[in-house]
């Protein structure tokens, strides 16, 4: 079950009320489906499935809120290597529900851990491109890659079994 992200609040409830909304999304467009169904790619050559998409989120949760925020940077990613960097995608075929709700349900818990105690104005340094970035700016971000991931969740939803909503 969503919840609805607050009407009414300060900046940080709203922020995190939407990116957590945008997060039940996601796992409301997976529900009800087999480990086949959400392995389900997309239209040749992408390999983008459900799937993909619950793994991929849980390396942007780990990048920007444990490595980035947390200031980790030596933490590897959950799926991705240097080698493979769109493992998350490529490999989902070789993944279940169980583990990789799990990783992005522990990622997603790490992530509120990591923010809980920082003031959205902290800024700090995003080592890929030398970039200050602000925890207002962090939870923006995610909010909008929620977002975008939620549209082709729908898209993927719609075309296993015809369930539509927003």
């Amino acid at each position: 079950m969503r919840i609805e992200p607050p009407q009414t609040g300060d900046e940080r409830a709203s922020l995190e009320g939407f990116l957590d909304y945008h997060r039940q999304t996601l796992a409301w467009k997976c529900e009800g489906l087999t480990d086949e169904q959400l392995r389900q790619q997309a239209i040749p050559p992408s390999s983008l499935s459900l799937l993909g998409l619950i793994r991929h989120m849980a390396e942007v949760e780990r990048g920007w809120f444990r490595r980035t925020l947390g200031e980790q940077p030596e933490l590897p990613f959950v799926h991705v290597t240097p080698e493979e960097p769109d493992a998350d995608f490529d490999r989902a075929g070789e993944d279940d529900r169980e583990h990789a709700f799990a990783a992005w349900e522990a990622e997603v818990a790490a992530a509120r851990a990591a923010a809980a105690e920082v003031p959205l104005d902290a800024v700090v340094l995003r080592k890929r491109t030398g970039e200050q970035v602000s925890l207002r700016w962090i939870y923006l971000h995610m909010i909008e890659e929620y977002a975008r991931h939620n549209g082709h969740a729908d898209l993927l939803r719609e075309r296993i079994d015809g369930a539509t909503g927003e």
